[in-house]
């Protein structure tokens, strides 16, 4: 009965695993990437063998030849005599521990093997840099492919001698050819042979080590560089050869001792190895260190700081970055922005992150369809004009589902997709305050034109769904609710994503997979259906390429019809030559991170290289994953490209459309800002001293929480650009307390339209450098501004402070939107969007006012239009255009003070005084109005007052004579600081 059992077990042990091979076979297969499964399994199969062997071989060796090496009687000794029962008790299990032993301890070491198959593909497949070190005169590709092999080997060979040799040890001991306590003879001379062999073999290896361990030192890391320092090339390296030597001549005493009979002078070798290891390897070194090195380390350090400055700036591609001074104004005049009118109409306030329950309070439609807590940013040529756009795609969630209705059925065959893109202006709200949509609703409507909306891959998708069916059948997949009688409407998957379950073996396989037996019985898996799984762009990519480093925010975007999912891919090595090891996952780690689980910081460890190598996509509707090669000069991208060939397309193919969506990536960017808080010093002597470093500010906007900020996609002209382009953005402040600004970098993220072809501009790094003795407010003072400010704006009667504290008294929930920083009229405008939501489960945030600082002056109001001319004097000598509702140049709500307004028209003769009297009257009335709600903090009142205010001013106008114009002005005792607004007459 048992061994019944056992076997039954094994069968079912071994049919799992063939039924998880298969199907994994038939996803690549799916996606048309076989060769990258088989690539990987074959390399790792191979190495697997080959460890196991090596390790299996030569402990197994050292047992037999030990066993039969054993000495034919046993010596006379008290020792031995002890030793007679162990012997009795492992002979009955000796053929089997002969065999198991090395079994499983090459089991362990293949297993160890075949996870450096990336480390063997890359030695295997690797080029050249075309760049030597200035220290060994090697290309650098020696260091970053050879080398980590080479370890490994080495690495991996000394562990198999170790264990060979206490097998061998221990086998000897027991059957007598070892004795340790022995006065006399304490080895045989088969005894001997055999363990000196292993010894100088081990030796060998160790020397080896010692040597490459030279080249090592090129990435060893250190509090002030990575790599070599003068210690290192003046002290280590020699002792490292030394040590090397050492070696080799302890391995030939080893092998002398097989004639001497003595392990005397093997025993003196190994000693005086040691002691040389720690006097030549260690105490010498620290000694040079502290005597030589310490008293005058920065001017013996500068030409290895030099060295490093070089090597990271190049390897994090920063090294052809544009650095300017920029001695920023801080006086703010009346039409200083003359020069930018390019940048301010464009100026995102929309948050992406904070905009997520808005979108999903009014897009969302149903509860089971949702939208990242995290929203993205894009570009749209919307009515010949291209936009920044906040865009999310509607997915599917389960969780919404009423729990009535959850069941296998209904949770894999029937949700199984969600619907539709919203796209809502980056720099335009309502009078409400919520964002202004301009492709919204299900089915979808709007200016991004026909596209296939269903969305069968996301980031929120179900593990796996059954989709499809027979032609001509009922359709069974939810695709939308609508108002018929049913209340909904069908959908029959036609796409080519996922495995078709065609045959009755594929079902069981499943079955197997996902533990499920319905997949066999239910009547909604028939031989036409298709099993969609591994639905997430990130993880589909990742399984495509194991290679890439992945951007942790995928983002969607309408692409030739498509909704595609964009995701950046980076090639990464740790083993670059004296550049500077940075732990990856802090430095993209931030508040968005922080605050949201659809963007992630990207993976654990220390990387010294860095390039944004691939650009990939995922079709959302039926998976197909495309790779397009965006850095071919890489020559770590050359490799993974050789090791698996024909998966990575050329940029040539990369279309148009997809081009004018592609943007430099968040990942990246957050990695070169943290190296420049130290690496835009690139004299050796400044950089010893540090007193230049930087740091990335903490995001102001967080009031419960210490994270640094992010960084922005804006619209924005540099100083030394001629248009304003769509670039990513980031500032810098000193390390330590001091809160002002040192630093505000850019870079330009558009790629392009050109198919096949990206902009000449695409990457290019602009850093405006502030003089070392400016005192232009950083992030955090100008939030702190912002809190305690008692400026009044035009569209309220309260100070700033005031607003934001009743509106926190009276239950409310403030969000600080984004704090946005951009070079405009000669310094810097800080730019902020204030949210007010109540404070329910179901409320959801709506932009309620508009904050700008400029300098040491603050300016707020409900639109952009109004808080500039509050802080350049009302004529900034641009528009903020699309901030408000309609794009007009000025405010269209009548400023507030201490009285009402008085309205009068200024036209020579009124066509139509009784509508004219009508109008002012109304104006007059939907002010009062929306100043009472405001004092009760009723902002859905205020804004049904702002609406009644806008028409009353439009009925005023249209009633005024041409050539006229109607005014709103506040009376002499208005507290007001902005001028009044008028609505002119065409």
């Amino acid at each position: 009965m048992v061994p019944t059992l056992i076997i039954l077990v094994a069968l079912g042990f071994l049919v799992s695993i063939a039924a998880s091979l298969w199907t994994e076979i038939l996803w690549f297969n799916s996606v048309g990437y076989t060769n990258v499964f088989t690539t990987e399994l074959i390399t790792k199969t191979v190495l697997f063998i080959v460890g196991f062997l090596i390790t299996a071989a030569l402990v197994a060796s050292s047992l037999l030849i030990a066993y039969r090496a054993r000495p034919i009687y046993a010596p006379v000794t008290a020792q031995q005599q002890n030793l007679d029962q162990y012997r009795e008790a492992i002979e009955p299990l000796r053929k089997i521990a002969i065999v198991a032993v090395p079994a499983v301890l090459g089991l362990l070491a293949g297993t160890g093997a075949a996870g450096q198959w990336q480390t063997y593909l890359l030695w295997r497949n690797g080029s050249s840099f075309g760049t030597k070190d200035p220290q060994f005169h090697l290309d650098l590709s020696f260091f970053v492919f050879t080398l980590p092999w080479i370890r490994f080997l080495l690495g991996f060979l000394t562990m198999a001698l170790v264990m060979a040799l206490l097998a061998a040890a221990f086998t000897h001991y027991v059957y007598g050819g070892l004795q340790i306590q022995a006065r006399a003879e304490r080895t045989t001379r088969a005894t001997r042979t055999h363990l000196a062999i292993l010894l100088a073999a081990l030796v060998l290896v160790r020397a080896a080590t010692y040597w490459f361990d030279r080249y090592s030192l090129s990435v060893k890391d250190s509090s002030l560089l990575t790599g070599i320092r003068y210690t290192d090339a003046n002290a280590v390296l020699p002792a490292k050869a030394i040590l090397a030597v050492a070696a080799v001549m302890v391995a030939g005493i080893f092998i002398a001792s097989i004639w001497t009979r003595s392990w005397r002078l093997p025993v003196v070798g190994v000693a005086l190895l040691v002691i040389t290891s720690l006097v030549v390897g260690s105490i010498y070194p620290a000694l040079y260190q502290r005597f030589k090195v310490k008293p005058s380390e920065k001017s013996l350090e500068q030409p290895y700081i030099e060295r490093g400055i070089k090597a990271t700036r190049a390897a994090f591609g920063i090294d052809t970055i544009k650095t300017s001074p920029y001695k920023a104004t801080t006086e703010a005049s009346q039409g200083q922005l003359r020069n930018d009118a390019e940048t301010i109409p464009g100026l995102r306030l929309v948050d992406p992150i904070v905009v997520s329950p808005t979108f999903k309070q009014l897009q969302s439609v149903k509860s089971y369809y949702a939208f990242p807590d995290a929203l993205d940013v894009d570009r749209y040529t919307i009515d010949g004009k291209v936009r920044d756009t906040v865009v999310a795609v509607r997915e599917l969630d389960l969780n919404g589902v009423p729990a009535n209705q959850r069941n296998w059925l209904n949770d894999h065959t029937v949700y199984t997709h969600g619907f539709g893109v919203v796209a809502a202006y980056g720099n335009q709200r309502t009078p409400d305050g919520e964002p202004v949509f301009y492709e919204q609703n299900i089915p979808p409507t709007g200016k991004i034109g026909k596209y296939e909306p269903r969305i069968y891959f996301g980031e929120e998708s179900p593990s796996y769904s059954i989709v499809g069916g027979p032609s001509g059948a009922s359709p069974r997949e939810f695709d939308y609710p609508d108002n018929s009688v049913a209340g909904q409407k069908n959908n029959t998957y036609e796409g080519k994503g996922g495995v078709a379950l065609s045959s009755f073996p594929r079902k069981v396989a499943y079955a197997l997979k996902y533990r499920e037996l319905n997949l066999l019985l239910s009547n909604a898996v028939t031989n036409e259906s298709r099993l969609l799984d591994h639905r997430e762009p990130l993880e589909r990519v990742k399984r495509v390429a194991p290679w890439l480093t992945q951007d942790g925010n995928p983002y969607p975007a309408v692409v030739d019809g498509r909704v595609q999912w964009i995701i950046d891919g980076y090639t990464t090595s740790a083993d670059y030559p004296y550049s500077k090891l940075t732990a990856v996952d802090s430095a993209t780690s931030d508040s968005v991170t922080a605050r949201s689980s659809a963007v992630q910081a990207i993976g654990a460890g220390k990387v010294n290289y860095i390039r944004n190598s691939v650009k990939a996509t995922v079709d959302a509707y039926d998976g197909s994953i495309k790779l397009y090669a965006w850095d071919d000069k890489d020559p770590v991208l050359k490799a993974w490209s050789k090791a698996f060939s024909n998966t990575v397309l050329p940029m040539s193919k990369i279309s148009s459309d997809l081009m004018s969506h592609l943007r430099y990536p968040e990942d990246l960017f957050k990695v070169q800002r943290q190296i420049l808080t130290k690496y835009h010093v690139t004299d050796a002597a400044s950089f010893y001293g540090g007193q230049d470093f930087w740091e990335v500010p903490e995001d102001p906007a967080q009031e419960q929480a210490n994270v640094v900020q992010p960084p922005y996609y804006l619209t924005l002209k540099m100083p030394d650009q001629d248009a304003a382009k769509f670039s990513l953005t980031t500032t810098f402040k000193p390390v330590g307390d001091r809160q002002v600004l040192s630093g505000f970098l850019a870079v330009d993220a558009d790629a392009g339209k050109t198919a096949g072809q990206r902009s000449n501009d695409y990457g290019t790094l602009r850093l405006l450098e502030l003089p070392k003795d400016s005192q232009v407010k950083g992030p955090g003072q100008v939030q702190n501004d912002i809190g305690s400010s008692n400026q009044t704006s035009a569209a309220f009667s309260l100070t700033l402070s005031q607003f934001l504290n009743n509106a926190r008294q009276q239950g409310s929930r403030v969000t600080l939107g984004n704090l946005l920083t951009l070079p405009v009229g000669g310094g810097l405008l800080y730019v902020q969007p204030i949210y007010v939501s109540a404070n329910t489960t179901t409320a959801f945030p709506l932009s309620r006012a508009t904050v700008v600082a400029f300098g040491n002056k603050l300016a707020w109001s409900d639109t952009l239009d109004g808080a500039l001319a509050g802080l350049f004097g009302g004529n900034s000598g641009t528009s903020a255009g699309d901030s408000g509702t309609g794009g007009s140049a000025t405010p269209t709500t009548p400023p507030t003070g201490g009285s009402t307004p008085t309205p009068t028209p200024s036209a020579p003769g009124v066509a139509n005084p009784a509508a004219l009297t009508k109008a002012l009257a109304d104006i007059q009335a939907a002010y009062a109005e929306g100043q009472a709600a405001l004092r009760q903090n009723d902002f859905a009142a205020y804004g049904a007052a702002q609406k009644k205010l806008d028409d009353a001013i439009k009925r005023a106008v249209a009633a005024a004579p041409k050539g006229g114009s109607v005014s709103v002005s506040p009376s002499p005792s208005s507290s007001a600081t902005t001028p009044a607004p008028s609505a002119t007459t065409p």
